[in-house]
């Protein structure tokens, strides 16, 4: 029985069921996680807490090493993948404390080298298409429903570097290209899941307008940390429910990305990049 992932907030495991039974500091050959992993029993399941940004959110979006992050959870046998994060809404319809749970990516970062586990030796080019799990989706939006949130299924997250929030040219131009919500963070993980052969979804926590709302505050870390701590409250009850109903075996089609994606034939693996890439190449050795 494979585990569950949760990134999220450093508080997110504190989830009422859930029976913490150690810490792990996972070694990487990416370098360290952004903490310690917070493993444990949730309904029957070993599900893994990981806090994005650190205990104390000392890290920064650039500062987030989403491949050690990403590397430590498949080792550690994750194959599904629930991330909870902030965003802003570039929609007058998508409200503060609604949640949006995105279908697609559109990418505006500036450090793309490091969304991938490839290179080095190993090349590998992975379909993204479709780049979050249907199925996991269906069954956030299913448990969002079920605790009464106001969800809204599908929508576009476009993904800047950060730290700074929007210009207001720069929100009007992503809401005149018909994005739906914006983040710092979410991105990369969702393409090193996808290389990893982990099914993922995100719980999109809207916190703020972003700054194009002329007669809404313009974004402030402390409307977005108001909104955070509602919203905290909200996304353990999901996936608290959320848990019991991801499958036991990993056999959807994300579980088998590389598949068609390895470009390197076996015997031209330099030695030391396929053992850096162990936990996601074995069962293709």
């Amino acid at each position: 029985m494979s585990a569950i992932g949760i990134i999220g907030g450093s508080g997110l495991y504190e989830i009422e069921g859930f029976e913490k039974t150690e810490e792990r500091h996972v070694e990487t050959p990416f370098g360290e996680p952004s903490d310690a992993l917070i493993g444990g029993q949730m309904n029957g399941r070993q599900v893994w807490f990981l806090p994005r940004h650190g205990r104390g959110h000392r890290l920064l979006p650039h500062e987030i090493n989403h491949r050690a992050n990403i590397w430590a959870l498949r080792s550690l046998d994750v194959r599904w993948l629930i991330c909870v994060t902030a965003v802003g809404s570039l929609k007058e319809a998508y409200e503060p404390r609604h949640i949006v749970l995105p279908d697609q990516y559109f990418d505006r970062t500036s450090r793309r080298e490091h969304h991938t586990f490839f290179g080095n030796g190993i090349a590998a080019h992975i379909g993204f298409s479709e780049p979050v799990s249907s199925g996991l989706r269906a069954i956030l939006a299913n448990a969002a429903s079920s605790e009464g949130s106001v969800v809204h299924d599908g929508g576009t997250y476009v993904n800047m570097d950060g730290p700074a929030f929007s210009t207001r040219a720069e929100s009007e131009v992503n809401r005149k290209l018909g994005f739906d919500i914006i983040g710092m963070t979410n991105l990369p993980e969702a393409k090193l899941a996808r290389e990893a052969e982990i099914a993922l979804a995100t719980l999109g926590m809207i916190t703020d307008y972003d700054c194009w709302h002329q007669e809404e505050e313009a974004v402030s870390v402390q409307t977005v940390i108001e909104h955070l701590m509602a919203n905290s409250e909200k996304a353990k009850k999901i996936i608290a429910r959320a848990v019991s109903s991801v499958p036991e075996l990993p056999n959807w089609p994300e579980h088998d990305a590389l598949a068609p994606a390895l470009m390197t034939p076996k015997d031209h693996w330099p030695e030391q990049t396929a053992k850096n890439l162990r936990p996601l190449l074995e069962k293709y050795t």
